[in-house]
């Protein structure tokens, strides 16, 4: 059964493990193998990002294994305060089993208990699956940013999607 919770610190080398997974679909925005993280230097992210009352990075976990993570980034100016920031990966042995949705469904309902009003993400517009899960969870496609990355040697749309709280 999937469980959602805020990371902790100790979390850090199973998340970056997580993250190199799914950094190896291609559909993030790193290209395979090209981040390179640090159990110690994303522990004291964790620590960091956590700090922040409207910011956090959540882990689903199955059996104590972490099998998904979402981020929220929220900033400090008073005019963006009200917004946060989505990341998502997903490790591949766990995506189509309901990871995302509790991702989702969990951080959705602690941005409205801490304040955030919107929550918005961009995604590669040849990611139907994902976006599929984020029109799904309610999200809405705003725009599109052309040409947004270069992948494999052609440049790839990416859809600017959001949700208000």
């Amino acid at each position: 059964m999937v469980k959602v919770r805020k990371a902790i610190i100790h979390d850090a080398s199973q998340v970056v493990a997580v993250m190199k997974n799914a950094e190896e679909s291609g559909f993030m925005l790193f290209s395979p193998g090209e981040r390179k993280v640090s159990a110690e230097a994303f522990a004291k992210y964790i620590e960091s990002i956590n700090s922040n009352s409207k910011s956090g990075l959540f882990v689903a976990t199955d059996n104590e294994q972490i099998i998904g993570y979402m981020i929220v980034q929220n900033e400090k100016p008073q005019r963006i305060a009200h917004r946060g920031y989505i990341v998502i990966g997903v490790h591949s042995e766990s995506r189509g089993k309901g990871v995302g949705k509790a991702l989702f469904s969990y951080v959705l309902e602690w941005a409205k208990q801490v304040g955030l009003h919107r929550l918005d993400l961009t995604v590669i517009a040849t990611n139907e699956v994902a976006v599929k899960l984020y029109k799904k969870m309610g999200f809405e496609i705003e725009g599109v940013k052309r040409d947004s990355l270069f992948i494999d040697g052609e440049y790839v749309d990416e859809y600017y999607m959001s949700i208000l709280l």
